[in-house]
């Protein structure tokens, strides 16, 4: 792999690029297209395209598969956790207008919270499949 200087450079050069993209899709959802979804994939995909370009080992140092696997928890504990509030808040599940005290600001903030969930949880899920298959065969 050492001997592919232009796809290394290439690749140094498009995956911050890659990763801020992610972020913007993240909170621009709100406004236009995009959302938590769409980020973790793009997220998911900059990670995967420097596993690729610079190897698995190096991939796995950066980030750790117990760390993966806990944000994939964490997402899914905050997608659940708005609902959980939102019910002891006195509405109904994923109910966001009583998440504060104007009901504008309560959608805002519930649709936020659930985005910025869904968007760790799939990012870490895409990594966590690549992991799993990069490793297949490897003891």
């Amino acid at each position: 792999m050492r001997h592919h200087f232009i796809l290394r450079i290439v690749a140094k050069l498009l995956i911050p690029l890659i990763l801020l993209f992610g972020l913007y899709v993240q909170f621009h959802g709100d406004f236009g297209p995009g959302g938590g979804f769409q980020a973790g994939v793009i997220f998911g995909a900059g990670f995967i395209l420097y596993a690729l370009v610079f190897g698995v080992e190096k991939a796995g140092n950066v980030a750790r598969l117990t760390i993966v696997r806990v944000m994939v928890a964490a997402g899914l504990l905050l997608y659940g956790s708005v609902g959980v509030v939102s019910l002891l808040l006195g509405g109904n599940y994923l109910d966001y207008s009583v998440l504060a005290d104007d009901p504008v600001h309560g959608q805002h903030l519930g649709i936020f919270l659930i985005e910025v969930g869904v968007g760790i949880t799939v990012a870490a899920v895409m990594i966590t499949i690549f992991f799993t298959f990069a490793s297949r065969g490897r003891s």
